[in-house]
Formats: C-alpha cells, sequence, structure tokens
C-alpha cells in the first residue's frame, strides 16, 4: 500500500472518531448525568456554580474543536474555499481557548487524586499554549509554523478520543479503575504529542526535498 493511501485512511479515522466523540456531549443533554466519572464527584464538586460552568464550557466547546479540527488538515478544503477554512479556524480557536480554560479549572477536581489532576491540567496548558500560537503564527504571515501548531493543538485536542480507547483497556489490564484512569491522564496525550512531532517532522523533511 502507498504512502498516499496510508494518509488517507489515517485521516478518514481521525475525521470519524472527531465526528463520533465531538458529538459525544450532547449525551449529557438528553438524559440524566448520573454516568461516567460523574457519578464519582462529591455532591459539593457537582452543585458548585464554577466547576459547572467550567465543565460545561469544557465539554462543550471542546466537542465543537473536536468535531470540525480535523477539516483543517484538509488540503482540498483549503485550495478550494480559503475563507471558510479561515472561519473554521476563528472557531476552532475560540473554541479550544475557552475549553481548555475550563479543563484546566475541572483538572484540579479529577477523579484519582493528584497524577490524574496534573496530568489533565498539563494537557489544557498545551492544549492552550498551541493554539495561541498556531493564531499569532498566521497573524504574522508564518504559514509553516501555523501548520505546526495546528498540527499540535488537535493532537492534543485527540486526547478525548484516546482516552476512550485507553481507558477500557487499561482497565481490563489492571482490574483497577483507578489505577488505569491515573496512567490514561498522560497517556490520552503524551504519544498523541509523539506522533504530531513525527508529522511535522514529515512534513518538514518534504519541504526540503521539494526545495532541493
Amino acid at each position: 500500500m502507498q504512502k498516499s493511501n496510508y494518509q488517507r485512511i489515517g485521516f478518514g479515522v481521525v475525521a470519524v472518531m472527531g465526528v463520533l466523540i465531538g458529538l459525544y456531549p450532547v449525551i449529557y443533554f438528553l438524559i440524566e448525568r448520573t454516568f461516567g466519572l460523574l457519578r464519582m464527584k462529591t455532591g459539593g464538586v457537582l452543585n458548585d456554580p464554577l466547576w459547572n460552568l467550567a465543565f460545561y464550557m469544557h465539554i462543550i466547546l471542546g466537542g465543537i474543536a473536536l468535531l470540525i479540527g480535523w477539516t483543517q488538515f484538509s488540503g482540498r478544503l483549503r485550495r478550494r474555499n480559503v475563507k471558510m477554512h479561515r472561519t473554521i479556524g476563528k472557531v476552532y480557536i475560540v473554541s479550544v481557548i475557552l475549553s481548555a480554560v475550563g479543563g484546566v479549572h475541572i483538572g484540579f477536581y479529577a477523579t484519582g487524586g493528584w497524577i490524574s489532576a496534573v496530568g489533565f491540567i498539563t494537557l489544557g496548558l498545551i492544549w492552550l499554549y498551541t493554539t495561541v500560537k498556531a493564531y499569532t503564527t498566521i497573524r504574522v504571515g508564518d504559514v509553516k509554523r501555523h501548520s505546526d501548531f495546528m498540527t499540535y493543538s488537535y493532537a492534543a485536542c485527540f486526547a478525548a478520543v484516546t482516552l476512550r480507547v485507553w481507558l477500557p483497556l487499561l482497565s481490563m489490564a489492571f482490574g483497577d479503575f483507578f489505577v488505569a484512569y491515573r496512567m490514561v491522564a498522560w497517556l490520552c496525550w503524551v504519544p498523541n504529542l509523539f506522533v504530531a512531532y513525527w508529522l511535522v517532522r514529515s512534513s518538514s523533511e518534504e519541504n526540503v526535498k521539494h526545495i532541493t
């Protein structure tokens, strides 16, 4: 199978998973929210207005970012409709900034104690930083660095998907949800950033080949 075919398959998987998990927050408005991790939160946390604001800001806007972010890597879209690419990019950046801020706040209340908390807070800060850098670099016309930072940003965003892949596997492997959750607080995003680094490096090497 040629490299381009692998790339298409990979892009397709990312797109499908981005859409499916991006729509996941809708479930919180269809049924009672006493499921999943929320069952483990104390009444004090669940009734805290600031926590609730941060939680819903995080899941709703994070879902939007995940839902639309993958489209920004479509060369066809960028070539055919630059205006739409820019509009989606603006929505993505605003959504991420607000979702990341909310994520950092609720990270302090993460299930699993300080190990989980540090993992999720670090993820939120990296997501925020890479997204802001993606915005500031395109503002000065640095398309390459903008593309690189967007790759890192969406890799961090995609942690919402990889968390849901890792968590059941680790829970079954260790037979302990809390051990699995402490691990997934890091595994859901650290490997993603390594993949993003590889993609950025590969892109840079391809550009060098074209130049030479």
